[in-house]
């Protein structure tokens, strides 16, 4: 069996460690868990830790179990906490467990039937049986309020060294965290609880608390192992970058994002970040820092180590789709790369390039490269300049050159809502393009269901025809995100409504000159079905 403090140890994964712990996983197979705290609905790259010394265990032969905080959720742990944390709803806190246990399932197999299977367990399902009285009474009892005081993230909070002191909620934290470790130990056979350096003071309670509460002699083993929380060379916060959180879900986080975050590390903490986040064996790693260390302008650590990660988060698919996206900045891109990117990649490859918008009625007549330039767009300050960069050869249409005879077409579209201007090498313009929904309703046949009889009829007479599928749910949740889906038959069309915010009521809201470029027959009907989300809708099939 391979030597598991020794494999983290060599990668700087070993912080803390109870004396006795490397004999227990020297002599046998042993149970271990990781409490993961259900905070959002998913987990970010500083998870990425306990998530791979979970299958660190797992591959040196031992059991691994994930912990999912339902209960201790509820309270929020204090532990390197200055404040408390707002206290999240039932509602929110399921679908943030839900969340958590989707993205471990991508890492552990839980279904597995090898005597070593991970299991995944809630804490919810054992703490809701629990009534205040029993608690105090059977746990509360076995631990001294000078034991539980003598933690350093108690004595922070309640000294003021930090915030404005803890609540009772909070104080109870770690009685139920080390109930947690008990109730494993006893039901599962876990005799050792890891997590970061942060965690120590709750974990050695719950090791405190097996031996108190168990008494026979035999059951009272329990060990506590940590490991480092992970910074930064510059001193800065890991797990983070311009746009915020760095996820592990790609609908929070793309996949081109997160391969950029791993490639756009320094060397310093490359060389650190490729032994903690890999599974890479010690003789590759330092053969790597060696060869960059030589010639680290080529960046060999860094493009391993995004490799490495990106393929073991989202599959090495999605790792070779990121390189392609990357390659589209260096100008080795060709127009049939760039049809290749799917939408949010797209987007996030040209994050902060400036873009005009144009109707898809404009595209299908053809805009003229001239008025593409410049009159319809702005990229360019005349249609004079204009001409005289096509003459110099320097404007390119989704990468590809262009003379002042081009038309702009549908089939330039990149995604059916893009085209990619670029004059020179590093002067990047985007065209978007929005639909024009009153054309798109009286060509497509599809039916309006769900409207009060009054509202059905102002939109058939606003729009010349009660063809119209429109979904409120989608419509309210990518609003956020200034993006409406309307389906029309098997079509999906996405529109691009700018500047959109909400009234201090949660109401949808748009200025007055929003209003009149997207033409109020459009806002109303968004409008219509975003407040109070009184409209319910379905797909229509071809057939009907």
């Amino acid at each position: 069996m391979k030597n598991f403090t020794e494999e983290l140890r060599w990668r700087g994964m070993v912080h803390d460690i109870m004396p006795g712990t490397e004999e227990q996983l020297n002599k046998e197979m042993t149970t271990a868990y990781i409490g993961f705290d259900p905070t959002s609905d998913s987990l970010h790259i500083g998870s990425l830790v306990p998530i791979i010394i979970l299958v660190h265990l797992y591959k040196c032969g031992h059991k691994p179990i994930a912990l999912v905080g339902g209960a201790t959720g509820m309270i929020g742990d204090p532990s390197g906490k200055s404040d408390e944390r707002n206290l999240l709803d039932e509602a929110a806190l399921e679908k943030n467990v839900a969340g958590i246990k989707r993205v471990l399932s991508r890492f552990l197999d839980f279904n597995s039937d090898e005597k070593n299977a991970p299991v995944l367990v809630n804490n919810y399902d054992w703490m809701k049986e629990f009534s205040f009285i029993g608690f105090a009474r059977d746990v509360g009892k076995r631990i001294t309020v000078n034991y539980m005081m003598a933690k350093d993230s108690v004595k922070k909070r309640l000294t003021g060294e930090a915030g404005s002191g803890m609540s009772f909620t909070e104080f109870t934290y770690q009685l139920i965290q080390g109930y947690d470790f008990y109730h494993l130990h006893k039901n599962f056979g876990a005799k050792l609880q890891l997590g970061g350096s942060d965690q120590w003071g709750n974990i050695t309670t719950g090791t405190e608390l097996i031996r108190r509460m168990n008494t026979e002699e035999g059951d009272k083993e329990a060990f506590a192992m940590t490991c480092p929380l992970i910074t930064k060379a510059d001193g800065s916060k890991f797990g983070k970058s311009e746009g915020g959180n760095v996820w592990l879900d790609s609908d929070k986080t793309s996949v081109y994002k997160f391969y950029q975050f791993w490639l756009n590390t320094s060397d310093e903490d490359a060389e650190k970040y490729i032994k903690i986040f890999t599974f890479l064996d010690k003789e590759i790693i330092e053969a790597l820092i060696e060869e960059h260390r030589q010639e680290p302008h080529l960046r060999k650590l860094q493009k391993r180590l995004a490799e490495e990660v990106t393929t073991f988060v989202h599959s090495k698919e999605e790792f070779e789709k990121a390189v392609e996206a990357s390659k589209v900045l260096f100008g080795t891109a060709t127009a049939d790369d760039l049809k290749q990117l799917d939408e949010a990649t797209f987007l996030d490859v040209f994050e902060g390039v400036p873009q005009a918008e144009v109707t898809m009625d404009d595209i299908e007549a053809g805009i003229g490269i001239v008025d593409a330039l410049a009159g319809s767009t702005g990229f360019l300050a005349s249609n004079s300049e204009a001409r005289r960069a096509l003459k110099e050869n320097a404007i390119s249409v989704n990468r590809e050159k262009v003379k002042d005879d081009y038309t702009i077409t549908k089939n330039d579209l990149i995604n059916n809502r893009f085209v990619l201007l670029q004059r020179g090498k590093k002067n990047y313009f985007i065209i978007t393009v929005l639909c024009n929904i009153s054309s798109l309703v009286k060509k497509n046949k599809c039916k309006i269901i769900g409207f009060e009889a009054a509202a059905k009829a102002k939109y058939v007479d606003m729009f010349g025809s009660d063809q119209i599928v429109f979904t409120p749910q989608d419509v309210r949740k990518s609003i956020s995100g200034n993006i409406v889906e309307i389906y029309f038959m098997d079509k999906q069309v996405s529109v691009r409504i700018p500047n959109t915010k909400y009234n201090s009521d949660g109401n949808f809201a748009l200025t007055e000159s929003v209003k009149e470029k997207l033409g109020l027959e459009l806002y109303d009907l968004i409008e219509y079905c975003v407040k109070g989300n009184r409209i319910y809708f379905e797909k229509i099939e071809n057939d009907q």
